[in-house]
């Protein structure tokens, strides 16, 4: 289990192999100057909400990760989490997708969420 902080006063886990997705989703726009919310909902032991954050080259983020080795990354999930990430409603944890096919499927889906 890894840990996204933002600013200092949120942090919140995610797992290590999700949270490299993510780093490498807002890294990439991030090298583009791009801004963006990106939400997630909150565990029940914080009140079972959502949390959104604004995202820009100014914010202090940090990824800590928990387990030794870098998990892989899958080509298809990156492409799901980016096309969220530039959606008006920006970054939202979806689905791991198995490959091309479950994507398309997947983001058929969630695009009423996503746009």
């Amino acid at each position: 289990m890894g840990k996204f902080t933002y600013e200092e006063s949120i942090r919140v886990d995610f797992e290590d192999r999700l949270l490299l997705h993510l780093q490498t989703v807002i890294g990439n726009k991030l090298r583009r100057n791009e801004s963006f919310f990106f939400s997630w909902r909150d565990d029940s032991s914080t009140g079972d909400g959502r949390t959104s954050v604004w995202i820009h080259s100014g914010a202090g983020l940090a990824f800590k990760y928990y387990g030794s080795r870098p998990p892989a990354l899958n080509r298809y999930w990156l492409e799901a989490l980016a096309y969220t990430a530039n959606s008006p409603g920006g970054l939202r944890v979806v689905p791991e997708p198995a490959d091309a096919a479950a994507l398309n499927a997947r983001v058929g889906e969630h695009e009423h969420v996503l746009n």
